[in-house]
């Protein structure tokens, strides 16, 4: 016997009942099931996890290393994790209080926003962003306060939109450089700016790195390696885009231990601690992965430069991202929507990109293509993608 749903009671709660389902797997349950459709849509590395790691993976299972760690991680990990941190990010973490190793980056996220906020509380956070920033700061009980970035900016945030948006309640300013999904980074100048509006307004930082490695020119510029930042910085990063381990589901974060013990305190109940499995594999890159990461990013650095080149040839308006593995075409010169575009373009032709809306009101026009995938199939979306262009102008 089944109950009647119009009739059963409703048990969800209210902030919960409102959140949007997510624009890119809402998408991406057409695509399922179709033939011969080219993906340049999920943000997911298309190399192996690197042998080396995976054999540490494997031989932990082997000698019956499964069981629970300390859950602020092992120490092994958290000590490999602060050394790379001195070496890759110029920052000091004291392995012992101030990193925390999570299940992925979007847990870290989600502990950090829970640790700080009460129910209120702003957060300032940029858009086009990665689909996950706002419903997870509603799920806190904060409220997202998004702020535009422009193609005339290179989707760069500056602290003249910031300044507009900040109020009495703003609590923390999210970032996400290498941003996903415009591939934007931040040149030191922004950094130092944004770290000079975090202090004059009180905010905590949150940002999230996990695409750092994954910088191709004008070099790295954490928000971690500004000294006077540290109080007032949560760091996430995670081994899921620069090493492909996105199943191995591992990240982690570094901020004062006040904050590092407050995320702790909701990891040990909600999730104990991450994967011992997980955290073999991840001290096995940390120190032992800097090779694949090359490998990897002069991969994706090749793509980009053809995936540019072609979108720029057909008509498509596309910036030179520095950073991740996306790129961010404009598509407004088409008349058509991102919605309408990437449909059409899907239906027709087999290709399957996201529309830019699905990650901020300021995307739409846009359209997010992930070159992680190989050179064959992105020539072959290319050409595709070059017809379909072609189509529409006649």
């Amino acid at each position: 016997m089944t109950t009647d749903s119009k009739s059963a009671p409703d048990f969800v709660a209210p902030h919960v009942r409102s959140l949007p389902k997510s624009g890119i797997r809402d998408f991406f349950d057409i695509v399922a099931g179709r033939k011969d459709v080219i993906s340049l849509g999920i943000g997911e590395p298309d190399f192996q996890t690197p042998w080396h790691i995976r054999e540490r993976a494997i031989e932990a299972i082997e000698r019956g290393a499964t069981r629970y760690t300390s859950n602020l991680g092992t120490p092994e990990l958290r000590q490999a994790l602060a050394a790379y941190m001195r070496q890759s990010f110029h920052a000091e973490y004291d392995w012992q209080h101030e990193i925390l190793v999570t299940v992925g980056v979007s847990e870290a996220f989600d502990l950090a926003l829970r640790a700080i906020l009460s129910p209120g509380d702003e957060v300032l956070y940029h858009e086009p962003c990665f689909v996950a920033y706002a419903p997870l700061i509603r799920m806190a009980h904060g409220v997202p306060v998004p702020v535009e970035t422009f193609r005339k900016d290179d989707f760069r945030l500056t602290v003249a939109e910031l300044e507009k948006k900040v109020t009495p309640r703003t609590r923390a300013l999210l970032l996400n450089f290498p941003n996903n999904p415009t591939g934007a980074t931040l040149d030191l100048t922004d950094t130092e700016a944004l770290a000079d509006f975090a202090i004059r307004h009180n905010l905590l930082v949150i940002s999230d790195e996990v695409y750092s490695e994954l910088t191709y020119e004008g070099g790295r510029h954490s928000m971690a390696a500004i000294p006077r930042l540290r109080d007032r910085l949560i760091f996430l990063n995670g081994f899921s885009k620069a090493w492909s381990m996105t199943g191995f589901r591992l990240g982690y974060a570094c901020a004062p231990a006040p904050l590092t013990d407050a995320m702790m305190k909701i990891h040990q109940f909600g999730m104990m601690c991450a994967s011992s499995i997980s955290q073999t594999a991840g001290l096995e890159a940390v120190r032992h992965g800097d090779a694949a990461i090359n490998e990897m990013r002069d991969s994706y650095h090749l793509r980009r430069n053809f995936v540019v080149a072609s979108l720029n040839e057909m008509g498509l308006d596309c910036f030179m991202p520095r950073g991740a593995f996306y790129v961010f075409p404009s598509i407004q010169s088409t008349g058509l929507s991102s919605k309408e575009f990437a449909l059409r373009l899907l239906n027709e032709y087999n290709v399957a990109c996201v529309p830019g809306g699905a990650f901020g009101a300021c995307g739409e026009g846009f359209l997010r293509c992930a070159y992680a995938t190989g050179m064959e199939p992105l020539k072959e979306a290319m050409d595709r993608m070059r017809t379909f262009v072609r189509a529409l102008a006649r």
